[in-house]
């Protein structure tokens, strides 16, 4: 996640916003294509963050959903607005998941194969235009994006069978049957011989174990000096365009809420 310059946070606003103005504004700064994924609902939905999100809309005179939790949008609003500052915002993709069948919630679903037969993807594009200006109005523009999702898979989990009502809704060619079972099969080889040689190689063989103690090593090492792999790339950008000032070090969860 450092190495691919995810945004880590405290989850406190006042000890985030730096951080991710400093990230945002260095995305903007190199102009290379960036898809930044967010989830403002910030967990999964389960019965105790239900419970949460209705307590967040009672004080808020929100409505009650069953299937999706309330959005937190004082970052989804800042975000919009930097990179649209730094000129680097297209458009935002509004993607609702359903899944038909089972719908794995722990490690323990994973372990004994539990995985979803399907999952189905509803994608929206907003192009740049369409999206409001002021933090207010994109609040809004969000939570109205959240009352359709609550009423899009309410729609899909009481249809039979279960799908998106979208006269655009389809499957990629290239998702047959006998394609994913191939994929799925040849993932499932190359991960546990992957796994198993791995081991065998730290057991047996001297320079895997020399090479992954120095990882360990450097990792530990940057993250202690640094806070992490994306702060000494940030650094090394101010240094080489001249800007001397330093970051604050921030450690903490993947962004995904606030």
């Amino acid at each position: 996640m450092q190495v691919a310059s995810f945004i880590f946070i405290q989850r406190r606003w006042e000890d985030d916003r730096s951080h991710m103005t400093n990230m945002l504004q260095y995305f903007c700064h190199i102009k290379e294509p960036v898809q930044l994924l967010l989830f403002p609902e910030g967990t999964d939905l389960t019965d105790y963050t239900r419970a949460k999100s209705d307590e967040f809309a009672e004080r808020n005179g929100l409505p009650n959903y069953k299937f999706v939790l309330h959005p937190r949008t004082t970052g989804f609003t800042f975000i919009v607005d930097t990179l649209r500052k730094g000129g680097n915002l297209d458009a935002v993709h509004d993607i609702t998941v359903a899944y038909p069948q089972n719908i794995p919630q722990t490690e323990r679903h994973l372990v004994l194969g539990l995985f979803p037969r399907e999952i189905h993807f509803h994608v929206q594009r907003y192009p740049l235009s369409s999206l409001r200006r002021s933090a207010a109005q994109l609040q809004s523009w969000c939570q109205e994006r959240w009352a359709e999702k609550e009423q899009r898979l309410q729609e899909f989990y009481q249809a039979s069978p279960r799908a998106f009502d979208s006269p655009e809704a389809r499957v990629p060619p290239c998702k047959s049957e006998l394609r994913v079972s191939l994929i799925k099969a040849a993932s499932r080889l190359y991960w546990s011989f992957f796994i198993a040689l791995s081991f065998v190689g730290l057991w047996l063989w001297a320079p895997a174990r020399v090479y992954f103690l120095l990882m360990v090593i450097f990792f530990l090492g940057q993250q202690r000096l640094m806070g992490g792999v994306e702060m000494m790339e940030l650094a090394c950008h101010r240094y080489w365009i001249g800007d001397g000032s330093t970051d604050e070090q921030s450690n903490g969860t993947e962004l995904k809420n606030e």
